[in-house]
């Protein structure tokens, strides 16, 4: 991307790709409208918000995190020996822990929202060993754990209490084996079915993002795998008879909310569904689909408008930094009902604030600041050389 040289807004950050920060801003704001504002309305239809965001900008958010590993692991030169690879992993796995260990705290402050930091941390962990995996592989994986992964979830919690339950703190430290089998397969954002995010974005980061056919074609393919696992779980649902045999297996009409994470386990058919956090084939297509597009859209605009969408980019270049004090904020002050839009606006006003002067004056956020000296002194440790993870 060319830009005037002495466009100082306009110009990218060294070590950036500008539409990926875009993206992870929109992703962000999405975030911050299902967190704040009402996603249903009184007559129990969804809101803007809710048809808008609900759902798709936390898979936004994960695929992304695939994505920037990829970018800061080489991008589509992925590490070319096992030493490097060895060292790369090693300051994901701490990067991935310590971003982990921030969501557990910010579950002790007790919020209104499903936190999804130790989550996402989780997914860093399972990213390590998957770094020299070439993209067709990767593609291959995210397809193979979309289709299978919600069949082997369906299998594996038949007989468990439903989820989500509580939100895990650092006192389910103490009982690993349930951490972990609420981080992987029970909460709110199952790493078992979301595996498939993190290998869709690990498959688009290991591509050239800057080619305009690359952009072009995650935006067109990505609407229209949206488009289809929508089209296909409505004609499942309803001329082919899925909600019909949902309502009998639950003895009422249990379609059109939010999962929170997972679907029940009483009949095969609610695999046909593709509602907001179901962890779903179709939802996991629909959603894995509208990332794509939304990344593709912010990488055209970031090459045909970078002044434009600059302040986005600032804003999304600190994420872990402004989902934390987001998280902080909401549970300090969540909003009163006619508030509502006042806060969503001092939120994003705030965020994008934040984001420019930091990127103004050439700083990052401070938690990825602590999470890049960390990941750094580990990889140190371990030997590395090159290919200094993404900010």
């Amino acid at each position: 991307m060319t830009v005037p040289a002495d466009s100082r807004a306009a110009a990218p950050v060294r070590g950036r790709v500008v539409g990926v920060d875009v993206a992870r801003a929109l992703a962000l704001v999405g975030m911050f409208s299902v967190h704040i504002l009402p996603v249903l309305t009184a007559r129990g239809t969804e809101t803007a918000a809710g048809a808008i965001a609900a759902g798709r900008s936390a898979a936004l958010f994960a695929v992304l995190a695939g994505v920037g590993i990829a970018l800061g692991t080489g991008g589509p030169r992925p590490p070319p020996d096992g030493r490097e690879h060895r060292t790369a992993a090693v300051g994901l796995l701490v990067r991935g822990l310590l971003v982990a260990a921030i969501g557990l705290w910010l579950v002790r402050l007790d919020p209104p929202v499903a936190v999804i930091l130790a989550y996402y941390g989780l997914l860093f962990v399972v990213a390590a060993p998957l770094l020299r995996l070439p993209p067709a592989v990767l593609a291959t994986g995210a397809v193979l754990c979309c289709g299978l992964a919600p069949v082997l979830s369906h299998l594996l919690r038949s007989g468990l209490p439903e989820g989500p339950g509580e939100q895990p703190g650092f006192d389910a430290l103490s009982e690993p084996a349930d951490l972990l089998l609420t981080l992987g397969l029970t909460g709110y954002y199952p790493v078992l079915p979301w595996a498939t995010y993190l290998l869709a974005g690990l498959a688009v980061g290991r591509l050239d993002l800057h080619r305009l056919r690359t952009t072009v074609a995650l935006l067109v393919g990505g609407a229209a795998l949206a488009t289809g696992a929508a089209v296909i779980s409505a004609l499942l649902l309803g001329p082919g008879g899925g909600a019909a045999a949902i309502t009998a297996a639950s003895g009422t009409s249990a379609l059109g909310r939010e999962r929170y994470g997972t679907v029940p386990t009483g009949t095969w058919w609610w695999l046909a569904v593709d509602e907001a956090h179901s962890g779903t084939p179709l939802d996991l297509a629909h959603t894995t689909g509208t990332a794509l597009a939304v990344l593709g859209a912010a990488l055209l605009l970031a090459r045909w408008a970078p002044r434009a969408v600059w302040p986005l980019a600032a804003l999304g270049s600190i994420p872990l930094t402004l989902y934390t004090l987001h998280v902080i904020a909401v549970t300090v002050h969540p909003g009163s009902g006619p508030d509502d839009a006042a806060v969503f606006v001092w939120h994003v006003g705030v965020a994008l604030l934040l984001g420019v002067a930091l990127r103004l004056a050439g700083r990052r956020g401070p938690l990825e600041w602590v999470a890049s000296r960390v990941g750094g002194a580990a990889r140190r440790a371990a030997g590395e050389t090159a290919h200094p993870l993404h900010r």
